[in-house]
């Protein structure tokens, strides 16, 4: 008896302590599983807010993640993407992967949308890959807007230096010799009347590019915007009084901080601009229809601020994606420095300029402003702004997927 108690003991001993061992070991899987849902979850929410696209790969090149970056830049959701090999997708970035290579600088073809530079870079696993790409379209033309800054800077320093002394010596030819040429006196004055004009022409793009160079910090302080519209369309329509301007504007409203200057001349040249459409359209016509049709609206949407200018002229470029980049025109006279200076006005405001078709032919320019994002900025310039500019998530964006201006950038 003394013996089975024994053993009975040692039993119970044994199985108490394999019930403790099971229960450390569930508790340990417990504390793992609480572990790798917090990281995962971790995981998720850190993929879910980078600019930057990530995609998992197995190893047959599937896709089996896709953060909310990359059902942006491809244009699909993650579940339309869960499953997809890669090459149906986007041939380009399956080409990076299976080609080995670590990373590139790619052009991304997408559906219904302007192409998009992307960086990409690929990282093998054992069981497939992750794939990480970031559109840095943006980005490509912020660096080749500053590499024309500089060469407008030299143009300007090379070729305005000689320019007055031209103009003088043929106004003073003119006036000289002019009287004194009897059978060649029409011919002189038309040669000397050319040199004078030509000049003054070069003067004028010199002047664009050196503006365009050296574009002032702007210095922000509270303005009224439908004070500084009615100002900026006030000379065209003492200019051109056979085209119809139609202002609308709120009958009041809160002053929005702002350059008045730098606003004033953004807002000038996009007028400039649609006039200059309506020309080109009546040249277009060759009958010289009368009229045309500008108007300027303001308005507000939720907490954005909307300046919309519409016009009845030729319309849209075929060059649409590119219409704000600098000297980028389609007229023969244009510098194409016109909506660049205006997209730099504008991204130094912090907001944004979209250029779409109008509803009737023509052309609708809309530039949208943030007066709560602009309110910080009063007595503010320089690098500050940009600071403050480089905080705003997307800023500035030039939406043209099928948009542009209707002219050139003056």
């Amino acid at each position: 008896r003394s013996l089975r108690d024994d053993e009975i003991a040692v039993l119970a001993r044994a199985f108490n302590s394999m019930t403790e061992q099971l229960q450390g070991q569930t508790g340990a899987l417990l504390r793992a599983n609480d572990q790798l849902e917090t990281r995962r979850a971790f995981i998720e929410t850190v993929l879910s807010r980078v600019s930057a696209a990530v995609v998992s790969l197995d190893g047959e090149g599937r896709i089996r993640l896709a953060n909310a970056a990359a059902e942006t830049l491809l244009g699909q959701s993650a579940a339309q993407l869960a499953g997809r090999p890669l090459l149906a997708v986007s041939p380009e970035l399956a080409r990076l992967v299976s080609g080995g290579q670590s990373e590139a600088v790619l052009l991304l073809a997408r559906a219904g949308r302007e192409p998009a530079t992307v960086a990409a870079k690929a990282v093998a696993l054992t069981d497939g890959h992750v794939l990480s790409f970031e559109d840095i379209t943006q980005q490509l033309h912020d660096q080749r807007r500053a590499a024309w800054a500089d060469v407008a800077r030299r143009i300007a320093h090379e070729i305005k230096n000689p320019l007055t002394p031209i103009q003088l010596a043929a106004e003073r030819l003119q006036r000289r010799f002019g009287s004194k040429l009897e059978e060649e006196a029409g011919v002189f004055a038309k040669l000397t009347d050319t040199i004078i004009r030509q000049v003054s022409d070069v003067r004028r793009m010199v002047d664009e590019f050196s503006s365009f160079a050296r574009m002032p910090a702007p210095t922000f302080g509270p303005e009224d915007l439908r004070d500084i519209v009615r100002q900026s369309v006030f000379l065209f329509e003492v200019a051109r009084p056979d085209v119809a301007f139609t202002i609308v504007v709120p009958d009041d409203g809160d002053a929005l901080v702002c350059d008045r200057r730098l606003l004033s001349q953004a807002i000038t040249n996009v007028v400039k601009n649609a006039v200059e459409a309506i020309d080109e359209r009546r040249l277009r016509d060759g009958d010289e229809p009368a009229g045309g049709q500008v108007s300027i609206r303001v308005s507000s949407a939720g907490e954005a601020l909307l300046l919309d200018v519409e016009d009845d002229g030729i319309g849209l470029p075929p060059e649409r994606e590119r219409i704000a980049e600098p000297y980028m025109t389609t007229r023969q006279s244009g510098t194409g420095l016109g909506l660049a200076i205006v997209k730099k006005i504008i991204d130094d405001h912090l907001g944004e300029i979209e250029f779409d078709d109008a509803a009737g032919g023509g052309a609708r320019v809309r530039i949208t402003l943030y007066p709560a994002r602009l309110a910080g900025l009063a007595g503010q310039s320089g690098e500050l702004i940009e600071a403050a500019a480089e905080t705003v998530p997307g800023r500035t964006r030039t939406r043209n997927s099928k948009k542009a201006s209707n002219a050139d950038g003056a």
